[in-house]
């Protein structure tokens, strides 16, 4: 697992811009959510990058995926972008790592 944290719009550009060559996986993540952690240990066990929001730090850049995506913010969530839009999106205890997998194919 290998974790870039998102802290810029132009960083979203970035991944946007990724996804045509390989699928994306946002995740966002609140550090005062015991969901939100657990999650993310469940996350970290996979060999696929993640493109990590620290959601209490920068709820404009959640904000700005919320636009983009047309996907409504929840916590902890993930988006899985492919082509320059999001595929899939799942939150709370429906995120499971052998699901996210088959969306990043």
């Amino acid at each position: 697992m290998i974790k870039n944290n998102i802290t810029t719009s132009e960083q979203l550009e970035g991944i946007k811009k990724e996804s045509f060559t390989q699928p994306q996986l946002i995740y966002k993540h609140s550090t005062t959510c015991s969901l939100s952690e657990m999650i993310w240990n469940e996350l970290q066990k996979s060999n696929f990058t993640i493109q990590f929001i620290d959601l209490l730090a920068h709820r404009d850049i959640s904000n700005q995926i919320e636009r983009d995506y047309s996907v409504r913010h929840e916590s902890p969530q993930v988006l899985v972008i492919k082509d320059g839009v999001c595929v899939y999106n799942e939150s709370h205890f429906r995120i499971k790592n052998e699901i996210v997998q088959q969306h990043l194919m």
